[in-house]
């Protein structure tokens, strides 16, 4: 039944009677234990609380109170607060941690009537691009238990893919949403920096992390966005332009854009050659639609990958000084002195990718190398900016691959940093830039694998954006 796949025809299900809150919850709460146990991407699944939302909003319902997402059932990333339930962000150094309060992302969506089913696994801190790296596991992805999920925000591409809930929260700080909706056939949407408030996220890089939604549809990850996103005077980041209502806004088939497409990107020695053939097929079905295909150059590709994590790991190394054995979390229990406190909570309550990346940010931030590195990172950072916003006075959106392969096994590139690294080549680049960007899902690679399609536009443009992606995935999906 629709209302299985898509959180917008559970809604309109629940609305007209053909079924409550309660039964839809209880169906995915069955699907959630029931695959569990072979994916592993559930790191808690909430059923007491989600049947007692679900019972609140029939109740509501039966007076004639109609909340906008009563009957869509979403998880949350392990790095979102959801008041009195545990939050670890995937790593023993927050083990048995319960949040006082919850994310403005979460709070208001749960306002609108969205049902929390569970916390999603994730890499470590959301630091990797396979969710190898969480404590609690790797996940698998449900579409090839060999192959990885992506990542960070694997928990909250495979709990979609696998039918568990209709859409998740995820967070993006170098393609940690789209990479992994890439790799499980989904829709990830990275909407501009600041469009929705970080309070209550576990900050890996608080100048790139962004929250956005995963689902089957751009119709899900509109209404998700269209009431997540907003103001909040709890972050000083976020932007007090005014909300779309991005769900009456995806009527865009009928117009006609200026297409740029980065050469750089499709000459990569990397790229795998079946999804270079589909972006050239697809490129030239959308001529063929009607809109202008323009070439563009953007020289900076081959330094986004070694700025991001110069910057990202200098963030990371000052955010995660507060997890210190000390305030909350997880104490060593044979440290003997305050010195041992600090050192052994941290040496075996984080894991070996989050000390690399805080060890290579101390680096950076260091007195002889700041200048070098962070502060050249920044200035390479500015010219990534500008440059963007010259092609998008040109172009409506810039499209590439969101990844360079399908999903890879697992073990194939944990043992090479740099070859994980280079995985998130055409995603960090909006990240970098704050630029909202979506990937829509491919069809018809010889693997049986899905695989992404990058869209990436100008600040604030999410309606245009979800628009016009809508309409590609009429070309990209099933097709």
């Amino acid at each position: 039944m629709e209302w299985k796949y898509d959180g917008l025809s559970a809604i309109r299900a629940v609305k007209t009677g053909e079924i409550s809150c309660r039964e839809v919850t209880s169906w995915f709460l069955h699907e959630a234990k029931r695959k569990n146990d072979s994916l592993n991407c559930w790191l808690d699944i909430y059923e007491d609380s989600a049947l007692a939302q679900s019972d609140k909003l029939d109740v509501k319902i039966q007076s004639g109170e109609y909340l906008p997402l009563a009957g869509m059932v979403i998880g949350i990333k392990d790095v979102l607060c959801y008041a009195q339930h545990p939050v670890s962000a995937g790593s023993q150094i927050l083990k048995g941690y319960n949040s006082p309060f919850t994310a403005t992302s979460v709070q208001r969506l749960i306002d609108a009537g969205a049902i929390i089913l569970g916390r999603l696994n994730c890499d470590e801190f959301a630091m990797g691009s396979s969710n190898e790296n969480s404590s609690y596991g790797s996940v698998k992805n449900p579409l090839d238990l060999g192959r990885v999920p992506g990542g960070s925000s694997g928990g909250s591409s495979a709990a979609v893919a696998a039918g568990t809930c209709h859409a998740t929260l995820g967070t993006d700080t170098g393609g940690s949403i789209r990479q992994p909706a890439a790799f499980c056939g989904l829709v990830g949407l990275k909407p501009t920096y600041g469009r929705v408030s970080r309070y209550g996220m576990l900050a890996y890089a608080s100048s790139f992390d962004q929250i956005g939604p995963l689902s089957h549809t751009i119709e899900d990850a509109a209404l998700i966005l269209q009431y997540m996103a907003g103001f909040d005077p709890n972050d000083s980041t976020s932007s007090n332009r005014a909300v779309d209502t991005y769900s009456d806004l995806l009527n865009t088939q009928s117009k006609k854009f200026t297409i740029g497409v980065i050469a750089e990107t499709l000459e990569m020695s990397g790229l795998d050659p079946e999804i270079k053939a589909a972006t050239f097929a697809l490129l030239e079905k959308l001529k063929e639609k009607g809109h202008i295909i323009k070439e563009v150059s953007f020289p900076f590709l081959n330094h986004v990958v070694p700025t991001y994590y110069v910057l990202t790991t200098a963030e990371a190394s000052s955010n995660l000084s507060r997890y210190d054995g000390v305030r909350f979390g997880y104490r060593a229990t044979d440290a003997q002195t305050i010195d041992e406190v600090y050192t052994k909570s941290r040496s075996t309550g984080f894991g070996p990718e989050v000390k690399r990346r805080i060890m290579l940010g101390t680096f950076v931030l260091s007195a002889g190398y700041y200048d070098a590195y962070y502060t050249k990172g920044m200035q390479v950072r500015r010219k990534i900016k500008e440059s963007t916003q010259e092609l998008l006075k040109e172009c409506d959106f810039i499209i590439s691959p969101t990844t360079p392969t399908p999903a890879f096994a697992f073990g194939e590139k944990s043992k090479d940093p740099i070859s994980m690294y280079l995985s998130d080549i055409f995603t960090v680049h909006a990240n970098l830039s704050g630029h909202p960007a979506i990937s829509v899902p491919f069809a018809g690679h010889s693997s049986g694998l899905p695989f992404g399609i990058q869209v990436l536009g100008d600040y604030f443009s999410e309606s245009k954006l979800l628009g016009f992606s809508r309409a590609l995935m009429e070309l990209t999906w099933k097709n």
